[in-house]
C-alpha cells in the first residue's frame, strides 16, 4: 500500500476496472479525489465520523467546483473538434495536464488535512465511501462496491 495519497491515487487508478468506474461515479456527481481519499483512509484503519467528513468536503468543493470542473469541462468540450484539429489536439492535452494536476493538488491538500487522524483504528470501514458519495445525484451504489472490491483484489 503507498504511504501517501498521490501514490495510493494513481496505483487505484490504474488497476482494472476502477477507470471506468470512477468515470460513471464522476457522471453521477461524485468528486472521484473524495473518493480515492475515503479508500486510502480506509487502508490505513481511519475512523470515519461526521466531523472528518465535512473536514474533506469543505476542503475539497470549492477546488473541485472553481478548478477542476471548469479545465474539464473545457477538455471535453473541446474533445470533437480537437479530433480534426492538431493545434487544437495539443492545446487539450495542456488542459488535460492542468486538469490532473489540479486533481494532484487536491489530493495533497486532502492528505495534509487526514495526516493527524488515528490509524488503524476502524472497524467498520465501508463508511468513508458512502459518506462521501452521499448526495451524488444517479448514485450506483454497486459501483462504489466495484471499486472498493477492485482495490483490495491484490
Amino acid at each position: 500500500m503507498s504511504s501517501d495519497l498521490w501514490s495510493f491515487s494513481l496505483n487505484t487508478y490504474a488497476r482494472p476496472g476502477v477507470e471506468a468506474t470512477c468515470l460513471d461515479l464522476q457522471a453521477a456527481g461524485v468528486n472521484v479525489c473524495l473518493l480515492l481519499c475515503g479508500l486510502w483512509l480506509e487502508q490505513r484503519g481511519v475512523t470515519c465520523n461526521e466531523q472528518r467528513l465535512q473536514q474533506l468536503f469543505q476542503l475539497a468543493s470549492p477546488w473541485e467546483l472553481n478548478v477542476v470542473r471548469p479545465l474539464r469541462f473545457l477538455r471535453t468540450q473541446w474533445k470533437t473538434a480537437a479530433a480534426n484539429d492538431v493545434q487544437l489536439t495539443a492545446l487539450r492535452e495542456r488542459v488535460k495536464s492542468l486538469e490532473l494536476e489540479a486533481e494532484r493538488h487536491l489530493l495533497l491538500q486532502l492528505e495534509r488535512c487526514a495526516q493527524d487522524w488515528p490509524q488503524a483504528e476502524a472497524t467498520g470501514l465501508s463508511v468513508w465511501l458512502e459518506g462521501l458519495a452521499a448526495g451524488a445525484a444517479n448514485l450506483n451504489r454497486d459501483a462504489l462496491h466495484q471499486l472498493r472490491i477492485a482495490v483490495t483484489d491484490t
